[in-house]
């Protein structure tokens, strides 16, 4: 009995930690959505607030499925969220399998989705923010290059764009020194006019594709760690589930047994007396 409630505790309160979470997502999504001009473009690929709403919102609806299912013992909501995880496992897998087989493939469909927040890069201001998050970061610019740029309306290079910013990238492509104290945001201005060699000396002039794809091999182990300890957090709540179904399956039929076995010895005992009496005479 005493496992049995380490397990379903143990996965309640596994889903309960996820749900939480989930919801803080939902939250912060829905305010930040609130927060923006009407006049955005909703794509859920480049809008980071409807992703965060998106993701939440299913992490919510599993996980209520797992806590309520283990502190209630409902194996329907149980089976429901054992198949739901082993179906996400599956498809993580297949993803990682299909990424590794077709990496040009994969390669060629992240360049062409980041040109396209490149593109609504003013459109959407929490795009505009994790952009300059990720540029800052690994210190790139651009998606191959500094001059991807140019895709963007406002840093267009050509005569006829009336725009200040023209020719020029956000001030997250600069390189800024330690000891600068006031932040420039023009620095980047007229930087695509320049040769590779001179803009090199203000801006970071590599693509953010290539300094991820770096990042990501010079720090495979802990890549490879966050991948296993997700999927092995997965299997463990797989586990945890179908043990816990298992359990109360069991339970349910020691309940019938018992309940059969009750019906026949009140049978017996309206039987015997009389067949005993029956013997005596």
């Amino acid at each position: 009995m005493r496992g049995y409630r380490a397990i379903k505790y143990t996965l309640f309160i596994c889903c309960y930690v996820f749900w939480v979470v989930s919801a803080v997502l939902i939250a912060v999504g829905i305010y930040a959505k609130i927060a923006k001009e009407k006049d955005v473009v909703d794509t859920l690929t480049v809008d980071p607030a409807l992703l965060l709403i998106v993701v939440g919102s299913v992490m919510f609806l599993i996980t209520f499925l797992g806590c309520f299912g283990a502190l209630r013992n409902a194996t329907c909501l149980l089976k429901m969220f054992l198949g739901i995880l082993v179906a996400m496992l599956l498809l993580q897998v297949a993803a990682g399998v299909v990424g590794y087989l077709f990496t040009d493939m994969v390669m060629e469909r992240t360049e062409k989705l980041m040109v396209k927040a490149i593109v609504r890069y003013r459109e959407d201001q929490d795009l505009e923010n994790a952009i300059d998050f990720i540029q800052k970061k690994f210190q790139c610019c651009g998606v191959e290059s500094y001059k991807d740029w140019s895709h963007n309306v406002y840093f267009q290079c050509s005569d006829t764009n009336p725009s200040l910013e023209s020719c020029g990238v956000p001030f997250s492509c600069c390189i800024h020194l330690q000891n600068q104290a006031v932040l420039n945001t023009m620095c980047g201005y007229g930087m695509q006019q320049l040769e590779e060699r001179l803009a090199g000396q203000d801006i970071f002039t590599v693509g953010c594709l290539e300094k991820i794809g770096w990042w990501a091999k010079n720090n495979l182990l802990l890549v490879a760690g966050l991948t296993a300890g997700l999927l092995l957090l997965e299997v463990c709540m797989i586990c945890l589930a179908a043990v816990q179904i298992s359990r109360i399956h069991k339970v349910q039929r020691q309940k019938k047994e018992n309940a059969e076995r009750g019906k026949s010895g009140r049978k017996d005992s309206y039987w015997y007396p009389a067949f005993a009496d029956f013997d005596n005479e």
